[in-house]
């Protein structure tokens, strides 16, 4: 077939690279059935782009911002929420785990800021990868990840803060 495409190599990163991906964007969106949606928008206009980011060698890159931009849009759409009994992570697809506290945590944060602390701490990525992604300044990445940091601390000591505090233990005379 003359013009056929072969999606071998777009498979094998799909494969390899889903994984983080779903990982991003579950620390922006801040669900894991919906970082799948958005991963699957992202991957979708990968493959499109495909031929042209493989011959720029950008492609994790291209991956990588295309799942932040899909994860911000996602959070600034109003959206109906759908409750669940129980629920649907099917095999092989299990999140992994984060610090519930932290997760919570940053579910406060902007989504710009969780993106910036997903990448930059999470990701490992330096700053300049980060304003690549993001397609931002590194000053920005800097302040965005100073201001996400303070609140962060600032969440996590109220949240310490506020923990009923342990009853001390009453000696009884058996002791």
């Amino acid at each position: 077939m003359t013009g056929a495409r072969d999606d071998t190599e777009f498979e094998d990163f799909v494969v390899a690279r889903s994984g983080q991906l779903r990982r991003v964007a579950y620390l922006v969106v801040r669900d894991w059935q919906h970082a799948e949606d958005v991963v699957q928008t992202a991957l979708a206009n990968l493959y499109v782009a495909w031929p042209r980011v493989r011959r720029r060698d950008a492609v994790n890159a291209y991956a990588r911002r295309a799942v932040v931009n899909a994860a911000i849009s996602w959070t600034r759409k109003k959206r109906p929420e759908v409750l669940t009994a129980e629920p649907s992570d099917r095999a092989g697809h299990e999140p992994p785990a984060y610090d519930t506290e932290l997760v919570d945590a940053l579910k406060q944060l902007t989504p710009a800021q969780a993106a910036v602390v997903a990448l930059r701490y999470l990701e490992d990525m330096s700053v300049a990868d980060v304003a690549e992604v993001l397609g931002i300044s590194e000053g920005t990445v800097k302040s965005q990840s100073s201001r996400a940091l303070a609140g962060l601390r600032r969440i996590l000591a109220d949240a310490e803060s506020t923990e009923a505090p342990k009853a001390p233990r009453v000696r009884s005379n058996d002791d």
